[in-house]
């Protein structure tokens, strides 16, 4: 095989600029200690202390799933296998034998907040409404931007004893626990003690996780303090302190860690990871469930609508050369899942580079070097599983340029291509572009596959940001949503993600491998086989 010949230096940097001292936005002496872990983060703020915060899935891996318990969990403990759902503040759900479409879930006893007061019932109404109720006065339009896109089924939900929360979808759905653990746990006594304002409670945030709110300034810092009194008695944390640090510029953070500002980042360059190996630093990496795509837009007016630009595209990239510049930290994009997944164990249709083959099926659709395709791409400098998105996104542009698709890039900062997102395509926000880079996480059918595709779901409404609308995808992913008995759902999944692949609905560049880079101070850590992590373990040695 021809690689493109993108070669790891010419688009990442060289080691030198990287070993370069970069200006840290603070001094962060004072945080130091023996107890205290510091994470520099690859989010350009904190990410908000509301229970469902912003920062996509690195906001719930540092504040969501630390602070604040959701109904259910994910088991984060093992390296080796998939994380998979486990109680939480519930200690069990199911289906209500009476109606398929309605979801009990039995809560803990024992469990207080950070304050000391008892989880209720109402709390967790409080914190759905939060959500979801528009014409409540707690309603918190920042966690509903979020969150909604989570729960997109949820009709209603009521109090139905002091033990029972009841939730009702709108049509049948088996992936309500999956969006329940997205839905962190308020205390609504403590809203009210912040003023009943949401923008003030970011400062004294009360949930019943592990870590309590000690500090939050959105542009600085979050302090998370050990909580010696939560209830899940193995995972209290070993670590007295966690602090949290916006650290969006790659260099800066490995700048941090060798100057032993922080103590572990989150996505080190690639080309930083041998000197910070030979330096002492521990490098872990695990497969998870990750995309690194280009979602298109395929609603009329789209040039992406005509399936053969689609399957060009995808045939112009060279996915071997993006894992050399990268220096092995991904694996080959597959489709929405990695080859060897439940739903992509055997794919129907597998993308290769063949560049002669790309300019034969794009030149039927009209587009060749000498009469291009040009279109713009929304992209992000950093943010939450986006990788290395500069670097990779200009060895696509130049890969499809070879082709005769020129890409102009549209470059926001995360958060905001989070909320345009969010807006779809055709809204003002988006500024014309005709594909999204998001990385996202694929940890259930609805996450990985279905919030992009069900014509129902297109903004405000979900993910659908590309307009896509099939009667048939439809109703095979009615199919899914249906099937409870796990075996058969997987063999509908199967099927839906080969028509997703065969289709080329997006562009498939990469599955990372999730790389942190961290002190060997750093002990006890496990990187679990998911988009979140359990801080509980972790020490810091002095």
């Amino acid at each position: 095989m021809v690689h493109t010949g993108f070669g790891r230096r010419g688009l990442l940097g060289g080691a030198g600029g990287i070993l370069a001292a970069a200006a840290l936005p603070w001094d962060l002496a004072h945080a130091q200690g023996a107890g205290t872990l510091r994470v520099g983060m690859t989010a350009a703020a904190v990410p908000l202390a509301n229970g469902v915060p912003d920062q996509g899935a690195e906001g719930h891996r540092f504040m969501g799933v630390t602070v604040y318990d959701q109904l259910v969990h994910w088991d984060l403990s093992k390296a080796d296998t998939a994380a998979v759902l486990r109680p939480g503040l519930a200690t069990a759900w199911k289906v209500d034998p009476a109606n398929p479409k309605r979801w009990l879930f039995t809560l803990r006893d024992g469990v207080k907040f950070h304050d000391g007061k008892p989880l209720t019932v109402q709390d967790v109404v409080f914190s759905f409404d939060r959500v979801l109720k528009t014409d409540a006065p707690h309603f918190d339009r920042n966690a509903a931007a979020f969150g909604r896109v989570r729960i997109p089924t949820i009709a209603g939900y009521e109090a139905v004893d002091e033990k029972t929360f009841a939730v009702e979808t709108r049509t049948v759905d088996s992936t309500v626990p999956y969006g329940a653990s997205w839905i962190g746990i308020v205390h609504q006594g403590a809203w009210e003690a912040a003023g009943k304002s949401w923008e003030a409670y970011n400062t004294k945030a009360i949930g019943t996780g592990p870590w309590k709110l000690e500090a939050w300034s959105i542009r600085e810092r979050a302090v998370l303090a050990r909580n010696a009194e939560y209830w899940e008695a193995a995972r209290v944390p070993k670590c007295e302190r966690v602090v949290l640090l916006p650290l969006a510029e790659p260099n800066t953070r490995v700048a941090a860690l060798r100057s032993n500002q922080v103590d572990w980042i989150e996505a080190p360059p690639p080309d930083a990871v041998p000197s910070l190996k030979q330096a002492g630093f521990t490098i872990v990496t695990n497969q998870y469930p990750h995309n690194w795509t280009w979602q298109f837009a395929t609603a009329e007016g789209s040039p992406w609508r005509d399936p053969r630009v689609r399957r060009g595209a995808n045939l112009a990239i060279d996915r071997a050369a993006m894992k050399d510049m990268l220096g092995g930290l991904m694996d080959e994009g597959a489709g929405l899942l990695p080859k060897g997944h439940p739903w992509n164990d055997v794919p129907k249709f597998k993308w290769a580079y063949d560049p002669a083959a790309a300019k034969k099926v794009l030149a039927e659709a009209g587009v060749t070097p000498r009469t291009p395709l040009k279109t713009k791409i929304g992209i992000s400098t950093s943010g939450s599983g986006q990788m290395q998105p500069m670097a990779m996104n200009e060895a696509v542009q130049q890969m499809l340029k070879e082709v005769g698709i020129e890409i102009e890039f549209e470059v926001f900062e995360w958060n905001t291509l989070l909320s345009i997102w969010r807006d779809g395509w055709k809204a003002p926000s988006n500024r014309g572009i005709s594909a999204i880079n998001i990385s996202f996480t694929a940890i259930d059918p609805f996450t990985a596959m279905i919030r992009f595709l069900r014509s129902d779901l297109m903004p405000p409404a979900g993910n659908n940001w590309g307009g896509f609308a099939n009667p048939d995808y439809d109703a095979l992913i009615g199919k899914i949503l249906s099937e409870f008995d796990p075996a058969a759902q997987d063999r509908l999944c199967a099927e839906l993600h080969a028509k997703i692949v065969e289709d080329a609905l997006f562009l498939f560049v990469a599955h990372d491998l999730n790389p942190r880079a961290m002190s060997r101070k750093v002990q006890g850590f496990v990187q679990a086989r998911s988009w979140f992590q359990d801080l509980t373990p972790v020490r810091v040695t002095g």
